[in-house]
């Protein structure tokens, strides 16, 4: 019996030391909802995406893979076809008789590329299908002093890009590349051929000169040189 007063005495002074919490009032609660509206949304990041960069990632990718979510630029349908791609810049190599191609991405879905040749209005020939990362490629078997023109297609499951007519109707008065997915290419002369033309053109050159020498002395030889008269002497005044 006498524990108890000590007992009784002991839990109100843990009582006193605990602090009281405070219930919350509406005005609280419209005060945090206040502070959560007031705060600025975040500020919208574009993904590391370039339409033209090789070997590109699709941007749906981009987004998944990221840390936080980042915007991609509008696609159409992929119940259209393409847009037709944007050539680039092409890159002649007259020695190889090659050419690098470079083009920019549609802003549409697809699934592959592939490259159309042709060499005036002769056949098209068409190149082996690239994936959709991809955003160059090479042209070989160029002939030197050849012009032609190149075209880039994208295709997906509804279709594929257009390009103009074969023999490049359309693109007359186009000296290179262009914006849209088409352009002309000249290959100039190797510069082997350029020596050996040069070489070729001076030897001939010395032989005529030769030969012209040759002629006129065989002819001074066999006929004589004719002889001036000699004239009489003046006579004096």
């Amino acid at each position: 019996m006498l524990g108890s007063p000590c007992l009784l005495w002991l839990l109100a002074v843990t009582s006193s030391l605990v602090p009281r919490t405070r219930p919350l009032a509406p005005q609280d609660l419209t005060e945090e909802e206040e502070d959560e509206t007031s705060r600025p949304p975040l500020p919208a990041v574009l993904c590391d995406y370039d339409s033209c960069r090789h070997l590109q990632v699709p941007c749906q990718e981009l987004q998944r893979a990221g840390p936080g979510a980042c915007l991609c630029p509008g696609l159409s349908s992929p119940a259209q076809p393409p847009a037709p791609p944007r050539l680039g810049e092409v890159h002649v190599v007259a020695e190889a008789g090659s050419a690098l191609v470079r083009w920019c991405a549609p802003p549409s879905p697809v699934h592959q590329y592939w490259l159309l040749l042709w060499e005036g209005g002769g056949a098209t020939q068409k190149g082996p299908p690239l994936n959709a990362t991809v955003r160059r490629a090479e042209l070989k078997g160029l002939k030197p002093g050849g012009t032609y023109v190149v075209c880039v297609v994208a295709a997906n499951g509804a279709g594929e890009s257009s390009v103009p007519g074969a023999g490049g109707e359309g693109l007359e008065g186009v000296g290179g590349p262009a914006f849209g997915p088409c352009g002309r290419l000249a290959v100039p002369p190797r510069p082997v051929t350029l020596v050996h033309t040069a070489v070729g053109v001076g030897t001939v050159l010395a032989l005529l000169t030769c030969s012209a020498l040759v002629w006129h002395f065989c002819l001074r030889e066999r006929w004589g040189c004719p002889h001036r008269p000699a004239s009489p002497p003046r006579a004096g005044l």
